[in-house]
């Protein structure tokens, strides 16, 4: 039983996956069309090779409960020099940056920026100190993409120290 359900766990996250492969490329297609599609140059329909596809993304999840997984898909925009308050999520996170640049950082992390088709990822229950949009002059957005085993909020401010300057 053990086996059987690490089996379902890994292809319930797997599926996840292939699903967030396919809305970060910006494909609008079915399953099937997305393996497979029409050659602009010639107009005949062929395989996707593995030249043409890459790894976007690719990080260990901590152990999750198969039984309950369940993947939810949010769009982030920060205008030209916005950011958001210090923050945590209650599941893990993968991003891929899809317009901009974002300039991220997870408490004990060194600060990355991120570029339009780089993917990132925040562990859960990490303090985000920094989420922002690297430029002053464009937008940036990103998807975010939760793997969740339970219900909770997405989004949640970290707790205040006691006994802290505020």
């Amino acid at each position: 039983m053990t086996k059987r359900r690490a089996m379902t766990t890994r292809t319930r996250i797997f599926l996840v996956a292939a699903i967030f492969c396919v809305l970060a490329a910006g494909f609008q297609a079915t399953p099937i069309q997305a393996a497979r599609h029409r050659s602009r140059a010639n107009g005949k329909v062929r395989s996707l090779s593995a030249a043409e596809a890459r790894i976007a993304f690719s990080h260990a999840l901590p152990q999750l409960d198969g039984n309950h997984l369940q993947a939810k898909i949010v769009e982030v925009t920060y205008a030209p020099g916005e950011s958001s308050a210090a923050h945590s999520h209650p599941c893990p996170v993968i991003g891929y940056v899809v317009e901009g640049a974002v300039r991220m950082q997870v408490q004990g992390e060194p600060e990355a920026t991120y570029k339009a088709g780089e993917t990132f990822y925040e562990p859960p229950n990490g303090v985000h100190a920094v989420s922002a949009n690297a430029s002053r002059d464009a937008r940036a957005r990103f998807i975010a993409i939760f793997i969740c085993d339970h219900d909770a909020p997405l989004v949640t401010a970290p707790q205040a120290k006691t006994g802290g300057a505020k």
